[in-house]
């Protein structure tokens, strides 16, 4: 007999409790199994649903459990997350088949004698909160803003107190802070940036709507369209395999457009894997000039060469080094782009695991290595020309404050806001550089800022 959809899960849920990525996890136990479309779309739900609320569901269990969940088998903890993850926050499942087949996964799994426990705990649960409107109204939250919204939506609460830091501890900041919260908990969008050298906007939304797939325009952004939910496998899109698009989220692809490319010139992408930015960067540039593709991990280079056959993109050159020692450029580019490694704090939605996987310590090394990067990537310009460095992270500490501390340390470079009529331009701060708070735009969340090189006087 096939296993479930509730036992993939699981399998799954175990692989990345054993140190997995999300996405690699689900997508081994989706190959490993013939299920259909309905089935792989819950799968892909209970996986990253149940990373992604750890903190809350263990919460949970420590309050309908006689044991604190730390003292908890392992595996038995994940199939309690799995159970109480369909309780609250999935409507479209009855309560008695969740707690019945949560029973059934504990009972499969070496947790027969403790099965009761799995329903008694359950039902517990439903008891106290299965007519409860919010979370809120059953769980027990502590009374400290930063634990209780760490609690309450699931992060660590060092992530929280980042976020505190950004918008202060005022009702109105801390009423910011729980709505980025609740973004991050959301199903990512998948925007489309459209390839003009292939295919016009209007052309790839009418073959969409001919396909019956509702796509919409992205205010300010030219070549970009919103997907629907549930679309289904990207690659059987109309368009994709014509190169007439590729995915892109719409803050990403405003890095290129303030980077601005223009015909003709020699540009460097310091940290080009996957391929979204330098891709773009040879469509705005009209496949006309030179496009370095610099990248330390040559395996995530071949990704971006598919994808360069795929946009029939001819002006795009690649190298496999780490940008930190590269010296033959030293003066040569018109622009560099440097879209630094980061903690990804923007992107948690898209990445249901990276909340638990980051630390302040390994915040603090990829600010020391970004640092690194930015002033080796300043030695490739020539006088007068452009460095954009971005992230799609919201941590001062890998955003202005690794601006800041360049622009101190090199007098001859400056920030240059965005040209009124760039795509950038509505996100410029006062500073000069640009930042996208997911919450406002229902964007990723991105930092960027345009350097220019001025001759000394």
């Amino acid at each position: 007999m096939p296993p479930t959809p509730r036992q993939l899960a699981f399998l799954a849920l175990r692989s990345v409790h054993a140190g997995a990525f999300a996405d690699i996890a689900l997508d081994r136990v989706l190959q490993q199994a013939t299920v259909s479309p309905t089935d792989r779309r819950l799968i892909t739900e209970l996986v990253y649903g149940s990373v992604r609320r750890q903190r809350t569901l263990d919460a949970l269990i420590d309050q309908f459990a006689k044991k604190p969940v730390q003292q908890q088998p392992a595996d038995l903890r994940l199939i309690l997350h799995l159970g109480l993850y369909q309780l609250h926050y999935l409507d479209q499942i009855p309560a008695t088949a969740a707690v019945d087949t949560t029973v059934e996964l504990a009972k499969l799994n070496g947790f027969k004698g403790l099965a009761g426990f799995v329903n008694g705990l359950l039902r517990q649960y439903l008891r106290r909160c299965g007519d409860a409107n919010a979370l809120a109204d059953c769980l027990t939250l502590p009374t400290e803003p930063i634990q209780r919204l760490a609690v309450q939506h699931s992060y660590p609460d060092w992530i929280v107190q980042v976020w505190f830091d950004l918008f202060g501890n005022s009702e109105t900041g801390q009423a910011e802070v729980e709505q980025l919260c609740q973004w991050f908990n959301r199903a990512p969008f998948i925007d489309l940036r459209i390839n003009p050298l292939q295919a016009s906007l209007e052309q790839v939304k009418a073959a969409m709507q001919a396909a019956q797939i509702a796509v919409r325009r992205l205010p300010g952004l030219p070549q970009a369209l919103r997907l629907p939910q549930g679309v289904g496998a990207i690659q059987n899109l109309p368009g994709f395999s014509e190169g007439w698009w590729t995915v892109q989220d719409s803050s990403a692809q405003l890095v290129s457009h303030l980077l601005d490319p223009q015909p003709g010139e020699l540009i460097i992408d310091a940290c080009a894997a996957p391929g979204g930015k330098t891709t773009h960067i040879a469509e705005l540039m009209q496949d006309r000039g030179i496009v370095w593709a610099c990248d330390r991990h040559a395996s995530r280079l071949k990704k971006l060469k598919e994808t360069i056959a795929r946009l029939q993109l001819g002006s795009i050159h690649l190298c496999a080094e780490d940008s930190r020692q590269i010296t033959q450029f030293a003066g040569q580019a018109d622009r560099v782009l440097l879209d630094a490694p980061c903690s990804g704090l923007g992107t948690l939605h898209r990445h249901a695991d990276a909340r638990w996987r980051q630390t302040p310590d390994t915040v603090a090394e990829l600010a020391q290595l970004q640092t690194e990067l930015l002033n080796q990537a300043a030695t490739w310009v020539k006088p007068e020309g452009i460095l954009v460095y971005a992230t799609c992270t919201l941590h001062p500490g890998e955003n202005e404050a690794i601006v800041q501390q360049f622009l101190q340390q090199h007098p001859n470079w400056r920030i240059e806001p965005p040209a009124a009529d760039n795509p950038a331009a509505r996100f410029a701060q006062s500073q000069g550089w640009v930042k996208v708070l997911p919450h406002h735009y229902d964007m990723d969340g991105f930092f960027m800022a345009r350097l220019r090189q001025v001759e000394p006087k």
